[in-house]
């Protein structure tokens, strides 16, 4: 379950991204011509607990965008955001991103009167993507995989699409290691792995690493795990679940 500061953390990061990708034309599509009023209505909203707060949240998103400033790279890691970010909402006009961040702002206080527009089922899709950690996490592990020693000469090959125990293939000269990849909020915190996880970590044991990122909402860091069944306990824990289908009935298809 996110708490309260992780869901607030969330939206300035999209308020960070909106104002370094768009400037004012961003403050605008929430009837704010000048930064310094947009930042006292964030402030207003609860979403933050200075003016400087919100325009430390761009800053940190600038660097990433050619928007002629150069913001600050030393004092947080915002680019595996940036990139999570462009890949559920990067295509969407001002317009488009700033009624998501609407969205977002009303799911975390709906007693808040916003104007927003008719949602299309693929954005609530995206929005419930961008509350998940695991996806969070993954786009961090893309982004510096290889300052992981054992990466850093492969090459990286997605498989999260086949669902088969392993989110990455990590592609050496003369061989292949494979990685999972779990993210934590937090700095402490429990992990779970899956069977078909689990198996897989027993099948390929030294070339099976688990990375674990954890204080996500902060300063992001991987914690590395090869072989991972031999250097971390893990509970076996059985969960029932009923799942519903709907059959037609025989007919003719033309």
């Amino acid at each position: 379950m996110i708490d309260e500061n992780d869901k607030k953390s969330e939206i300035m990061n999209l308020i960070g991204y909106g104002l370094a990708k768009f400037d004012l034309f961003f403050t605008k599509e929430f009837g704010y011509n000048t930064k310094t009023s947009f930042n006292k209505y964030i402030v207003q909203l609860g979403l933050a607990n200075t003016e400087k707060s919100v325009s430390n949240r761009q800053d940190s998103f600038d660097p990433y965008f050619d928007n002629g400033r150069k913001g600050w790279w030393q004092r947080s890691q915002r680019q595996h955001i940036k990139l999570f970010i462009d890949s559920l909402f990067g295509s969407e006009n001002v317009n488009s991103f700033a009624n998501i961040v609407k969205l977002f702002i009303k799911d975390f206080n709906p007693k808040i009167i916003i104007e927003t527009l008719q949602v299309q089922p693929i954005v609530k899709s995206k929005f419930k993507q961008l509350q998940e950690t695991g996806k969070e996490a993954e786009f961090f592990f893309m982004s510096n995989y290889k300052d992981i020693q054992s990466f850093e000469n492969g090459n990286i090959e997605d498989a999260r699409h086949w669902g088969d125990g392993y989110d990455f293939q990590i592609n050496l000269n003369n061989k292949f290691l494979l990685a999972e990849v779990k993210g934590i909020r937090n700095k402490s915190g429990a992990i779970r792995m899956t069977q078909n996880e689990f198996y897989k970590a027993k099948e390929y044991k030294n070339d099976y690493y688990l990375v674990i990122i954890s204080n996500l909402s902060k300063t992001p860091k991987m914690n590395v795990f090869e072989n991972p069944l031999m250097k971390i306990e893990f509970n076996k824990k059985e969960i029932k679940s009923i799942q519903l289908n709907y059959h037609s009935n025989y007919m003719q298809w033309n």
